[in-house]
């Protein structure tokens, strides 16, 4: 972890923190909300899971979506496309997306989590 060198960067953490906390608290209501799973075994996270949640939870935050969950998942058993997320929207059919970059991810909170459509690159996987 990086020093913390002022106030404002901690507060920053702190805000950060909370955000992040607040979306992965969601657990009660779990089956009625938007679950965005991202997969983040040893090969996920090698390929940059960590970055895509985390890219993920700010563009949630970014475009007021405020009735998703974003949490981590085991390895989805594709490691040539991750890193990789499977989109939960109630009501939809499930959705997976691989080889994820923050361009791909605001795409897929537009499209696929607002608006109820499958983006654009959607894999045809069943990763149950």
């Amino acid at each position: 972890m990086a020093k913390i060198e002022s106030v404002e960067a901690l507060n920053a953490l702190r805000d950060k923190n909370r955000r992040e906390l607040a979306l992965r608290l969601k657990g009660d209501k779990i089956e009625e909300m938007v679950q965005v799973r991202v997969a983040m075994d040893t090969c996920g996270i090698a390929a940059g899971a960590e970055k895509i949640m985390d890219a993920f939870i700010a563009e949630l935050e970014a475009q007021g979506v405020e009735n998703a969950v974003v949490m981590k998942t085991e390895c989805m058993h594709h490691c040539e496309e991750e890193p990789m997320a499977q989109i939960l929207v109630p009501g939809k059919a499930p959705a997976v997306y691989g080889r994820l970059d923050e361009a791909k991810v605001k795409e897929i909170v537009t499209k696929n989590i607002k608006n109820g459509e499958t983006a654009e690159g959607a894999l045809a996987l069943d990763v149950r």
